[in-house]
């Protein structure tokens, strides 16, 4: 077969995104209003936010307030917006609000994992997880940017939830800031200070570079240094292979990025993980060898679930070996979740640990992660809402 020349290799990834982001267009949320007319300010960029107050008849400046007081300060309440005059915050309580996801249930594991399931306005539900550090005073929040998921890997339980739609920039910071509600830790701690929920992992229900835009918006506001504050070394997105749009990721986000590898060879990854069918192994590796910023000290996340006699054989972690070569990068092994249902059965510790040695003398880290939320089914692969089971209920 002929190699597919550069130029036209990029004109072929340039349409293939167009199309992926028209069909994303098919599912977007719908639209950041209260049924009494007024708009949602969160998720709102900075610029829009200047739009909103220059057709109110206000200065540029007051959009910079705004910011601080939600992102910043983290208050809801347009009386508590104490440097802006009274009669102004009276004109926005007319015309808008901020405010959260409801949590309609919060569930915390013995180890302290929590699991929020936060519903929209439309009802729509989804699931979001704050992972406590165990050793210090920190944490990842785990966010998700769909109703459900469209990839349908196997032994996934939120890949059995249909796509319902994407989620809006207002809905994916929003997880963010009603995790922080939950742990009073507003306003935004500084650098230097500790945080507990120090980190983001777009590791949650759905597909996120199927969603891009809305998630790059949510990300873009999270990472701004006068609101929330949090630095792209500290969030980390999730893809499972989504080539066209990992590149843009790169270039505008720069994010930490980890990649659902599962499987070292196409026929067992078309199997598990039915995306690499349009976009196989060997053209997700050129993606993450194209990534931006991948270096030692900004390692490629390669996650693997270990699944009982289906890929955990140590001629597999040799094969992963030859893949990652010359490429930064660790490997999460993350031990299979059960679910009901599921097909699958989660790999032997004593394999597990094979498998790690094998990554390990090669030179890549390749930490056994330990299951966390596992009994409020909060763990890696185990987020599935309800929701649309409950609407065909009551239909």
């Amino acid at each position: 077969m002929n190699a597919i020349p550069p130029l036209a290799a990029a004109e072929l990834t340039v349409a293939e995104r167009d199309r992926i982001l028209a069909k994303t267009a098919l599912f977007n949320p719908p639209p950041i209003t209260t049924a009494d007319g007024r708009r949602e300010l969160v998720g709102l960029s900075r610029e829009e936010l200047a739009e909103e107050m220059a057709a109110m008849g206000e200065k540029p400046f007051r959009a910079k307030q705004l910011w601080h007081w939600i992102y910043h300060q983290g208050e809801t309440d347009f009386s508590r917006f104490t440097s802006i005059a009274g009669p102004l915050r009276a004109k926005l309580a007319e015309r808008f609000v901020v405010s959260r996801p409801e949590a309609a249930t919060v569930q915390t594991s013995r180890d302290e994992t929590r699991k929020f399931l936060f519903r929209f306005r439309d009802g729509q539900q989804v699931e979001t997880v704050y992972i406590p550090d165990t050793a210090e005073d920190r944490g990842a929040v785990c966010i998700s940017t769909q109703v459900g998921c469209t990839l349908s890997c196997r032994f996934c339980h939120t890949g059995t939830q249909k796509l319902v739609r994407n989620l809006g920039a207002a809905e994916i910071v929003g997880q963010f800031m009603a995790a922080r509600d939950s742990y009073g830790e507003w306003p935004s701690p500084k650098d230097d200070k500790p945080r507990l929920l120090s980190t983001i992992v777009v590791m949650g229900m759905g597909e996120p570079l199927y969603n891009y835009e809305n998630t790059a918006k949510a990300l873009k506001i999270i990472m701004d240094h006068e609101g929330i504050g949090l630095s792209r070394r500290r969030i980390t997105l999730s893809t499972s292979g989504v080539v066209p749009m990992m590149d843009r990721c790169g270039e505008e986000l720069g994010v930490n990025l980890a990649v659902s590898l599962h499987a070292v060879t196409d026929a067992l990854r078309d199997e598990i993980v039915p995306l690499n069918r349009k976009y196989p192994i060997a053209e997700l590796m050129a993606a993450c060898r194209r990534y931006p910023g991948a270096s030692n000290a900004r390692r490629i996340t390669f996650e693997y679930v270990m699944l009982r006699g289906v890929n955990d054989s140590e001629a597999e972690a040799r094969e992963l070996v030859r893949l990652l070569h010359g490429l930064p990068a660790k490997v999460n092994l993350i031990p299979f979740n059960p679910w009901p249902g599921s097909p699958y059965q989660t790999s032997t510790y004593e394999q597990t640990a094979k498998f790690a040695a094998i990554l390990n003398e090669a030179g890549y880290s390749s930490p056994i992660r330990r299951p966390r939320g596992r009994d409020i089914l909060a763990a890696c692969g185990q987020l599935k809402t309800e929701s649309e089971r409950a609407r065909k209920a009551t239909a």
